[in-house]
């Protein structure tokens, strides 16, 4: 199901990237301590938002992207993929 979604206006179709198994010491973290990500791919965009005169103005976020994203962002579709707005998105990860 989750292969099929198309983001409408200015929402982001986002897989979850993996979070690190362990600290910056090197202990390894339970699975039942994790924390969900706050980084993604986006797979999907909208056209873009919407202004008051009805001109659509594009994302600044483009597919491929990798994104940092607040902890509360956005809608949750299943553990690794959720929907949310670009205004949600702190910054673009660059390489």
């Amino acid at each position: 199901m989750t292969d099929k979604i198309r983001p409408l206006y200015d929402r982001l179709y986002i897989e979850r990237l993996e979070s690190n198994e362990r600290t910056a010491s090197g202990l390894y973290i339970p699975e039942g301590a994790k924390e969900k990500g706050q980084t993604g791919k986006v797979l999907a965009t909208g056209l873009g938002k919407v202004d008051q005169n009805g001109k659509t103005l594009p994302l600044q976020v483009k597919v491929g992207d990798v994104v940092f994203f607040g902890k509360y962002a956005g809608t949750d579709i299943d553990e690794k993929h959720l929907v949310l707005r670009e205004e949600d998105i702190l910054g673009i990860v660059e390489k």
